[in-house]
């Protein structure tokens, strides 16, 4: 019998793990970088080396069941040594199958290539003003009261229309999204309503395909994969409807992050304010002690091998960047905010390979100027006690998910300046 009392524990249903997982991952990684959870029959990849090792492996490990893992349900068994064939013929048939997460090249190196089109350096410069506009316009609502609800009065509303300006989006629709997408005074982070997207961006790309314009929809509904041909307004839709949802999501969760740290520390806080170059290397290491998006899955086609496990085909394999990014073989002290770590931005909260966040650059934009304005218009930041308990006894409300990691409320007080 193991003392180890994680031996017991079910990843994906034990609740305690969503409040704390990083006990968890240091135990199966100090046992294997790679280990078979007993539960689910799950490959962990808790290494650093390991994960980028099958983050790259295009040939062995496909993406189909990148968002679901375990609970993908193919209707014939995944035998024999290479399931490739039973891949393609029922990918389609999986939940967030129509989404790019889940696209294997060449597939996804041409719906990639649409999205890349619109998060390009030059759009991404051009949004600046509107990105600290919007905070301005956000952060107003709250201002003169000297507290919030910061997940649902700042990151969710900020990160929502940032990314309804950038695809272009009509301003006089954007209060429509905010009411559809957000239920009021309440951000709902683990359920987003794709059909509303579908049906909103089907009509503004047929729309700017029929009459087009000179803005950002008209650039995105003409877009051409790389050979010149013209996507089905069913590709550009969905590539559209990804990118608001999950950018949306996965940045209001690093903001919440940032701020229940600077909450809690106002020394860092001052830091942050006296040297705003330190921004930056703050917001990569919130980014790789609390990655947004605590795992995704790959599906072995063929028998691999990852560190000293061996894998056999039809394996569903979980990629952790959460417990990667604290591999104290890639990371010296891992648990502790260092801003002068000096690879702190080698961390892979944003994947890595060719699925690597498409939209990193845009989350870390809006992130330091939400910081830059945060700290402009709000002194003396602090968690409030009233909410989430005194210091040293806090109490959080995390999302209750194995996927994702963030707080679903965090209540701030400040001193408007």
């Amino acid at each position: 019998m193991s003392d180890d009392p994680f031996d017991s524990i079910d990843f994906f249903r034990t609740k305690d793990l969503y409040e704390d997982p990083y006990p968890y991952f240091d135990s199966l990684r100090g046992r294997c970088p790679v280990t078979k959870e007993p539960y689910r029959d799950v490959y962990m990849v808790t290494g650093y080396d390991e994960a980028i090792a099958v983050y790259h492996d295009q040939a062995t490990f496909s993406n189909c069941i990148s968002a679901i893992g375990p609970f993908a349900r193919f209707p014939v068994p995944l035998e024999g040594d290479d399931v490739t064939e039973i891949i393609e013929t029922y990918r389609d048939t999986l939940p967030f199958g129509d989404q790019l997460p889940t696209y294997d090249p060449p597939k996804h190196t041409a719906h990639r290539g649409l999205l890349m089109r619109l998060i390009t350096p030059k759009r991404l410069k051009e949004n600046e003003e509107s990105l600290r506009r919007l905070a301005d316009a956000q952060i107003d609502r709250f201002h003169d009261r000297g507290e919030c609800e910061f997940v649902s009065e700042y990151a969710g509303p900020y990160t929502l229309l940032v990314i309804a300006d950038l695809l272009g989006v009509p301003e006089e629709d954007h209060e429509e999204f905010l009411d559809k997408l957000m239920h009021h005074d309440s951000l709902e982070m683990t359920h987003k309503p794709l059909e509303y997207l579908y049906a909103q961006f089907t009509t503004y790309i047929e729309d700017r395909r029929r009459e087009p314009r000179d803005d950002v929809m008209t650039g995105l509904a003409t877009a051409t994969f790389p050979d010149g041909t013209l996507p089905p307004v069913d590709d550009v839709m969905r590539i559209a409807s990804n990118l608001f949802a999950a950018g949306q999501e996965t940045t209001a969760r690093l903001l919440s992050t940032s701020l229940q740290i600077l909450g809690d520390r106002p020394e860092l806080q001052q830091q942050l304010r006296d040297d705003r170059s330190l921004i930056a290397p703050f917001l990569e290491e919130a980014l790789r002690l609390e990655s947004p998006i605590k795992g995704t899955f790959r599906l072995s086609r063929v028998p691999t091998t990852v560190e000293d496990t061996k894998i056999p085909a039809g394996s569903t394999v979980m990629v952790l960047p959460s417990a990667a990014n604290r591999d104290p073989r890639e990371f010296e002290d891992p648990g502790t905010l260092r801003l002068d770590r000096e690879n702190g931005r080698q961390h892979i909260a944003f994947g890595h390979g060719i699925h690597t966040c498409a939209g990193a650059p845009l989350a870390r934009a809006e992130a330091n100027v939400s910081l830059q304005r945060l700290l402009d218009r709000m002194d003396d930041i602090r968690i409030s006690e009233s909410h989430h308990g005194p210091s040293g006894d806090r109490h959080w409300d995390y999302t209750p998910t194995w996927m994702l990691r963030g707080l679903d409320r965090l209540y701030l007080e400040f001193t408007p300046v």
